[in-house]
């Protein structure tokens, strides 16, 4: 490589300037690219998001924020608070005081993703969660793999309402409706009983 020259060429190396080579008039600015240092950062390197709602799914309020957990096969079919049973691939998910069959938009404070689930049960009762998910309702927003993660809840009370992007409709994540057929159950028919007739003893 030829050794660097001025502009007279005279082959001969100048020292820096001592000021600023900024031209008159212009004001000073760093070359270093500006860094947010609001960003949390958890224990496994993932960036957590704003627990605001998306944009498109308009203004809502926070009722809660904080652990959310999951129970699974393990639980399958028994009896829930509400005298439900529990089905692990149902919407649904355990809350201490909302009233049974409210329906609480899940925001993960994670992944930004949200699932609508309907409350039949009670609990968690441990320090820190606020809802205990059904196996499917983790799996919709990625909890199954990572334990405990913080979350944001929304109770959907009124019509309008979004979760996930999309419109909350009348019907959705409500309890099942049982068949307006009564079951007939199958009449087993009993023998009549017959009447013996016994013979008084004499006494001696």
């Amino acid at each position: 490589m030829p050794p660097a020259t001025d502009a007279e060429g005279d082959g001969s190396l100048k020292p820096l300037p001592r000021a600023l080579a900024v031209p008159p008039g212009v004001a000073a600015r760093s070359s270093v690219p500006s860094v947010r240092y609001d960003l949390a950062v958890s224990g496994t390197g993932e960036l957590t998001p704003d627990d605001g709602v998306p944009g498109d799914d308009g203004p809502r309020e926070i009722f809660e924020r904080g652990g959310a957990s999951w129970y699974g096969i393990q639980f399958h079919q028994r009896k829930t608070a509400s005298g439900e049973r529990f089905d692990m691939t149902a919407m649904t998910a355990a809350h201490k005081t909302l009233p049974f069959n409210t329906r609480v938009c899940v925001r993960s404070l994670v992944n930004g993703s949200e699932v609508l689930v309907r409350i039949n049960d009670r609990g968690p009762y441990s320090m820190g969660r606020v809802i205990d998910l059904s196996r499917a309702a983790a799996d919709r927003i990625g909890l199954t793999g990572l334990g405990i993660k913080q979350v944001a809840l929304t109770v959907v009370d009124h019509d309008g309402m979004r979760c996930g992007g999309l419109p909350v409709e009348p019907g959705d994540a409500q309890a099942p409706v049982a068949s307006a057929e009564p079951q007939q159950r199958a009449r087993v028919q009993v023998p009549a009983r017959r009447k013996v007739i016994v013979p008084q003893r004499r006494r001696k």
